[in-house]
């Protein structure tokens, strides 16, 4: 299956970018589309790690003001795995442990890919890898992350069924916390803990 990106334009460059898109590809049976406009929202990619302890199954979860979020009616503080951005010439493992330290203060050892994924590739190129990561919970708490980049974390140091209550209550609303949870909970019932 071939396409071929006939224009694209740059619509708004700031942090993200959003681009217009002509584009034609290859039908099914062969045959080639006619040529198409879709705007896409380029991101860059990032990692995120879920820290937990195999030993006191605890959970390392982190709430932070997310904009995207001013909509919930419970408020835009969402609870979330710690994430970043991997930034050039770093690795998505790197990043996963440079996030856990930043934004949870804890020392993530014996990462394991969860998966990776494009986040909504309907109308953006952002990709996410996410890694289970074990850690030592005892006395990982407080606020942390950087003061130049706006960032007012906050530590959830939980019992994994008390993450589980959270993500079955629906307090935790986004994709990467959603699925490493639900990867730890199936973790969790086969007994590979």
């Amino acid at each position: 299956m071939k396409y071929e990106i006939l224009q694209r334009e740059v619509l708004y460059q700031g942090v993200f970018c959003l681009v217009r898109l002509h584009i034609k590809h290859q039908l099914f049976n062969g045959e080639w589309s006619g040529t198409f406009t879709r705007e896409v929202l380029e991101r860059f990619t990032a990692a995120a790690v879920l820290p937990y302890d195999p030993i006191t199954k605890r959970v390392i979860l982190i709430e932070q003001f997310r904009a995207g979020a001013l909509m919930d009616p419970h408020g835009p503080w969402q609870i979330e795995i710690p994430a970043g951005i991997i930034d050039t010439q770093e690795t998505p493992l790197a990043v996963a442990i440079r996030e856990a330290k930043e934004e949870a203060n804890c020392e993530v050892r014996q990462l394991e890919l969860i998966c990776d994924y494009f986040v909504s590739p309907g109308g953006s190129n952002e990709y996410i890898h996410i890694y289970a990561g074990t850690v030592d919970a005892e006395g990982i708490e407080g606020i942390h992350g950087l003061a130049h980049e706006h960032e007012d974390i906050r530590v959830l140091n939980v019992s994994i069924d008390e993450a589980l209550q959270l993500l079955h209550s629906g307090k935790i609303k986004n994709a990467p916390a959603i699925i490493a949870l639900q990867w730890l909970a199936l973790r969790a019932n086969s007994s590979k803990l």
